[in-house]
């Protein structure tokens, strides 16, 4: 499930990612990128990893779609995880973006946000 945070803004949109994804959860997801795009140029996103446990085929294939088509719309990436293989995501991601990515341990989302907010 991708649900999107409280905190978010205009510029930048944070999504807590749990348990295992599906194609219905990028149904909602990639639009609201879409448009927060189409307002600001580029976004900032925090992705925020809690009790996840991966992608469905379909699911992974949209996110390999949403990497290749929204590599320049995305100006930075905090992923926020808990798990050890979480803080990898940001070496798998690295090649599929434009966009700075910085790995936050759950504890530390504050920071996070902070990273996005800074000019």
């Amino acid at each position: 499930m991708i649900e999107t945070l409280s905190k978010s803004s205009d510029k930048l949109l944070g999504f807590k990612l749990s348990g295992k994804l599906h194609d219905e959860d990028y149904k909602h997801f990639v639009p609201a990128i879409d448009a927060a795009a189409a307002r600001q140029g580029k976004v900032r996103l925090l992705a925020q990893f809690h009790d996840f446990h991966g992608w469905d085929a379909h699911a992974l294939w949209d996110d390999i779609k949403f990497s290749t088509t929204h590599c320049t719309k995305i100006e930075r990436i905090a992923l926020v995880g808990e798990k050890p293989w979480e803080k990898y995501m940001t070496q798998v991601c690295k090649p599929f973006t434009m966009a700075k990515i910085q790995y936050f341990d759950a504890t530390d989302i504050d920071q996070a946000w902070a990273w996005l907010e800074e000019a």
